[in-house]
């Protein structure tokens, strides 16, 4: 159980770190944004922010314990938004380190996902041979 629980908040830490720091310069429409997303990819500007306010609280709702549906789309949505910005930078034509670098959040959240299931299945069986 302990080597659960480690290898669950460690994996979700980074992903949720990873995820933040991607957020907040959508959420204030910074420079870096704006160059990669509207003039880059051709996103328009007022979907900017909006993506990072929805990446911002799906982070908040797979770190806060408990709420497991919420988490359960939590995860979804921050998968459609890595997918999305995966296909995007694919479809840009760009092939190299921008795209190969898109791996490590993915594997970080797919690890966080399914240890946050083996979390759940240990402590439902823990609770029912009390």
């Amino acid at each position: 159980m302990k080597k659960i629980k480690i290898i669950y908040w460690s994996t979700t830490g980074l992903f949720a770190l990873m995820m933040l720091g991607s957020a907040i310069p959508d959420i204030v429409s910074s420079d870096v944004a704006v160059k990669g997303m509207h003039e880059g990819l051709g996103y328009p500007l007022y979907l900017i922010p909006f993506i990072g306010i929805a990446k911002a609280l799906g982070v908040i709702a797979i770190v806060v314990p408990g709420f497991a549906r919420i988490k359960e789309w939590a995860y979804a949505g921050l998968f459609f938004d890595l997918a999305g910005a995966s296909f995007s930078i694919y479809s840009s034509g760009e092939r190299g380190a921008n795209l190969a670098f898109m791996i490590v959040p993915v594997l970080l959240g797919v690890i966080s996902y399914i240890y946050y299931h083996k979390r759940q299945s240990t402590s439902q069986t823990q609770y029912n041979l009390a």
